[in-house]
């Protein structure tokens, strides 16, 4: 075999005129992936002429960045007043028994004022919807350096897009984990309560350090130029702004800045109006259209919204019937009643509202029934101490809860068998339920069977 008998190739040629070596072609090999590694895919969003509406750029950015580090902050607090509001700490009540140090704040929450937990979770559910289209406005905005390419040519940039990283996905799970349970839907594996606590704090942890980190390039970047000259100058200008946001190619047939925000605004708007009136009542409730089917009150006395129905919940005609008991247990004695004997105790008044945590609540309704106060005075529990309740409830998460002392021993507290003049229907708690100042709807137990004052 001669040196041209190689199955018909051509041997490359070196500088030196002979060919190259095993080395050598692993070098070019190398350096011509190195190469394509640093540059990237010659197309698609990587490149920044992919990106090319004129509305982008450092003001857009920092602005909606501003209405962002406003309202969360705000979602923050109240969505970690609502957590409080469970009282965790009581046995029985926390959905989150892995949360560690999560749980630094907690305190005994308040039955004054009554309307308490309705406010903050009224206020959670509804900012948190009304902030969505700015949420995907500044994501939108903010693009072309989530592609930015090479993804990480230092170890400070390495930081700063893991830091990108958790705050974006952050934000995306704990807005969806919201409102999907909103509208009772749960595609998460696992238990809402956990994997939205959880989520919040990660993505609470990842803007804290991102708003150190821009906060100040956001005011100097909303100082530079006004209101009017960013909407009209579509980036042109004596100010004109500069960076990675700023597509170096324009669509002049893009939308507008001023376009753009009028959007994100009119959207924020309707998601307001079309959510809040589940949080308000009164003649605003039928608005509330983006609310779960089902939601809207019925007639007469029972004319307020259902969660849970005595079918889903597994409760049957046996356990509501003319057979059903209530054990009151204290620490050495306990009592079983009747319906009947539950009547023929003294009977008080409540106007309280119920609230829950998917953000819907009632105007003040009025309950009647014994007062879990009296209830524990027939077992000598003495103080009265926090109370253990069990209901009938077969399937779901809250067929037992756990109140506090101050709960049991508010005088509006009581173990309710009326509602609105009638008696409770079987889907409100019939024959008797748990209605307590400023508590989240879930912890007013229906179809109880059994109170352990004391067991908490």
């Amino acid at each position: 075999m001669n040196e041209n008998d190689q199955g018909g190739r051509t041997p490359e040629a070196t500088p030196g005129g002979g060919r190259p070596d095993g080395d050598s072609r692993a070098r070019t090999r190398g350096e011509r992936l190195r190469a394509a590694l640093r540059g990237g895919p010659a197309l698609g969003p990587v490149r920044p002429g992919w990106w090319r509406s004129p509305s982008r750029g450092p003001w857009l950015t920092s602005l909606l960045g501003t209405v962002l580090l406003v309202g969360l902050p705000v979602l923050f607090v109240t969505g970690l007043l609502s957590y409080a509001a469970y009282n965790p700490d009581l046995a029985g009540n926390d959905k989150t028994p892995d949360r560690g140090l999560l749980g630094f704040y907690l305190f005994a929450w308040p039955t004054d004022p009554p309307w308490l937990y309705r406010l903050t979770q009224g206020v959670h559910v509804t900012l948190g919807i009304t902030l969505v289209p700015v949420l995907l406005a500044k994501l939108w905005s903010v693009a072309p350096l989530l592609f930015r390419w090479p993804p990480a040519d230092s170890v400070a940039r390495a930081l700063e897009r893991l830091t990108v990283l958790f705050l974006v996905g952050g934000a995306l799970f704990v807005f969806a984990t919201g409102i999907l349970n909103i509208q009772l839907e749960y595609l998460f594996p696992g238990s809402f309560y956990p994997l939205h606590l959880y989520g919040a704090w990660v993505f609470a942890a990842a803007l804290f350090s991102h708003a150190v980190l821009k906060l100040p390039t956001a005011v100097r970047e909303l100082r530079a130029r006004g209101l009017r000259e960013a909407l009209s100058d579509r980036g042109k200008g004596p100010h004109a702004e500069r960076g990675a946001l700023v597509a170096p190619d324009p669509d002049p047939e893009a939308a507008s800045r001023r376009t753009l925000l009028g959007a994100v605004g009119l959207g924020s708007l309707a998601l307001l109006l079309t959510t809040v009136g589940q949080s308000l009542g009164g003649a605003l409730r039928p608005t509330a259209v983006l609310a779960p089917h089902g939601r809207l009150p019925g007639e007469g006395a029972d004319g307020f919204p259902v969660n849970t129905t005595a079918a889903h919940a597994g409760v049957t005609d046996a356990d509501t019937g003319p057979d059903w008991r209530l054990t009151v247990r204290g620490a050495d004695r306990a009592v079983v009643l009747t319906r009947q004997d539950l009547l023929d105790l003294p009977q008080h008044t409540s106007a309280l509202p119920i609230a829950c945590v998917e953000g819907w609540s009632t105007r003040d309704l009025d309950w009647e029934g014994v007062r879990l106060a009296d209830l524990a005075a027939l077992v000598a529990a003495q103080g009265p101490p926090g109370v253990f309740v069990e209901s009938a409830q077969t399937s779901g998460s809250f067929s037992s809860a756990a109140l506090r002392d101050n709960q049991v021993a508010d005088p509006r507290s009581l173990l309710a068998l009326r509602v609105n003049g009638a008696d409770l229907s079987v889907d409100h708690g019939y024959p008797a339920r748990v209605i307590a100042p400023a508590c989240p709807g879930v912890h007013n137990t229906k179809w109880v069977t059994r109170l352990s004052f004391g067991a908490v």
